[in-house]
């Protein structure tokens, strides 16, 4: 069951570059959810595939210590899913719920894999702590400010259309 969920039921396998294949489907799967069973659902639902991830993690990898296998993805859903909680909640305290514009998802995803993959300060010190927190910790904080460059750059975009 562990492999499963830290491979989210195998696309960690897909090559090359399974890390962008895990974010595609995380952002394709939390607009779906976000579309159809709203933001709530998809809050709890990213905490519950959070929980999942550092589990399954600690599960995968308790005999492998400073590893961090390309096959293990729920790190990117996890992140990814962070990430696209910014701009949809954004849109969901102004009541604009199910409705979530095609550059959020698309933004959020760019920002996710640039942070992921360049790891500046904070994602780069939790992915050299080399234990299964760690693979979890990187994408997480990746997605926190993911997250936080999705609104900046809608901000700063609206704020130059409107001006």
């Amino acid at each position: 069951m562990s492999r499963l969920v830290a491979t989210v039921f195998g696309i960690g396998y897909l090559r090359p570059a399974p890390g962008t294949w895990g974010s595609l489907a995380a952002i394709l799967l939390a607009w779906a959810v976000d579309r159809y069973l709203g933001f709530v659902a998809l809050a709890v639902l990213t905490l519950a595939v959070t929980a999942l991830g550092f589990w399954a993690c600690a599960q995968e990898l308790r005999d492998r210590p400073g590893a961090d296998p390309g096959e293990i993805v729920v790190d990117e859903v996890a992140g990814q899913w962070l990430a696209f909680l910014f701009p949809a909640a954004g849109f969901f305290f102004r009541g604009w719920e199910g409705w979530l514009p095609w550059p959020a998802p698309v933004a959020a995803f760019l920002f996710f894999r640039l942070f992921d993959i360049w790891k500046p300060w904070l994602v780069g010190r939790a992915d050299r702590r080399g234990d299964p927190a760690g693979v979890m910790l990187d994408d997480l904080w990746a997605g926190l400010f993911a997250g936080i460059a999705s609104i900046a750059a809608a901000a700063l975009y609206h704020i130059v259309l409107f001006r």
